[in-house]
């Protein structure tokens, strides 16, 4: 077989981002020793607070022109809440990344392992088992860059639906649905009900579904999914909806399973990609050896499956069957989650599970 070898750039971050990510990277390499033909190379940047503060810009060039020329990009937690920009926003270069690199579609698979890990009653492992797809690019975080006058008296953000950002993120959550290969259905998440811009969205929805005759679709306003999600998020196969909806709705989500450090994420473009965790920085605990690194985890298997190679989506399903057997044991668990392992412990266990 013809040696495959992946560039991975890693990109640490803020707070417990680089604890998470290299755990990650140690578990990387013990799944590289079991592939045949494939090989992994780590590569190292800066990016975040910590180099804002030291050259004042979080995200280099030298780091995104090696993002840009990996095979994909393996991101820490990113942005210290004390720290911000002169015009008072946090620093995210991981929002820099998706409009640079046009990271359009953010994946993020919600699963439960464990049916203590959910504060919801009578649910069992693998019976919450959906994924949020979020726009990425527009929505309403496309006027994240707006300002405002000290003595104004009114900010304004716009909400901007385009065809084409509409259009490649439905279609991603199909092709997501497709791949599931589960219940095959989409539910658009919206306000139709009372924005002009997700009148439009569902229009364009509408349209690619027509391309999907395999799946089925339905449509559900944002404050009714919220709720469903809670009551009932069974009835949930794949969603996919705006930025902003979805930044909230991926939280709610991950509360149902265990927690921010539960949920992994994956924020897809035409020929790039990133993997990430979906929680904070969490410079609370930053240094103290508790960190989950789960998140960061799961979201490698995603990165794993992104590669596309035979050998990489066999890997992708020994590390979550992998992941999955540490999780078996509900004292397998790190504070955030009401356990007292450490990041140390719990990375190790998944090297055991992984080794076993």
């Amino acid at each position: 077989m013809n040696q495959k070898t992946f560039t991975i750039a890693v990109l640490g971050g803020d707070g417990i981002g680089p604890e998470c990510t290299s755990a990650t990277v140690e578990v990387l390499k013990q799944i590289e020793t079991t592939l045949d033909g494939v090989r992994f190379e780590f590569e190292e940047h800066l990016v975040g607070v910590g180099e804002y503060l030291r050259s004042g810009i979080a995200l280099p060039d030298s780091t995104f022109d090696a993002c840009k020329n990996s095979d994909a990009v393996l991101l820490g937690a990113m942005g210290i809440p004390s720290v911000r920009y002169p015009d008072g926003t946090e620093i995210a270069p991981q929002l820099e990344l998706r409009e640079r690199l046009q990271l359009y579609g953010g994946v993020r698979p919600i699963e439960l392992f464990h049916a203590n890990d959910t504060p919801l009653k009578n649910y069992d492992t693998g019976q919450i088992d959906f994924v949020l797809v979020r726009e990425s690019t527009e929505g309403l975080f496309s006027g994240r860059d707006a300002t405002f006058s000290p003595d104004a008296n009114e900010a304004t953000n716009v909400m901007r639906i385009t065809r084409h950002g509409a259009d490649r993120v439905c279609r991603l959550a199909f092709e997501v649905a497709r791949k599931r290969n589960k219940k095959k259905h989409v539910t658009l998440i919206d306000k139709a009900n009372v924005l002009s811009a997700m009148v439009f969205m569902r229009e364009v929805f509408d349209e690619v579904a027509k391309d999907y005759p395999d799946c089925t679709s339905d449509h559900c306003y944002v404050d009714a999914a919220a709720l469903f999600m809670v009551r009932d998020p069974k009835r949930f196969d794949v969603m996919v909806t705006e930025n902003m909806f979805g930044d909230i709705l991926s939280d709610l989500a991950a509360g149902l399973v265990g927690g921010m450090g539960m949920a992994p994420s994956g924020d897809i473009g035409v020929d790039a990609a990133v993997f990430q965790p979906s929680h904070g920085s969490a410079p609370d605990i930053a240094g103290q050896g508790i960190a989950n690194p789960i998140a960061t985890m799961l979201s490698a298997a995603m990165m794993l499956e992104w590669f596309e190679h035979d050998e990489t989506l066999r890997a992708a399903k020994t590390l979550r069957a992998a992941i999955s057997k540490v999780l078996a044991d509900p004292n397998n668990r790190t504070p955030d989650m009401g356990g007292k392992m450490k990041t140390r412990q719990i990375t190790q266990s998944v090297i055991d599970a992984l080794e076993s």
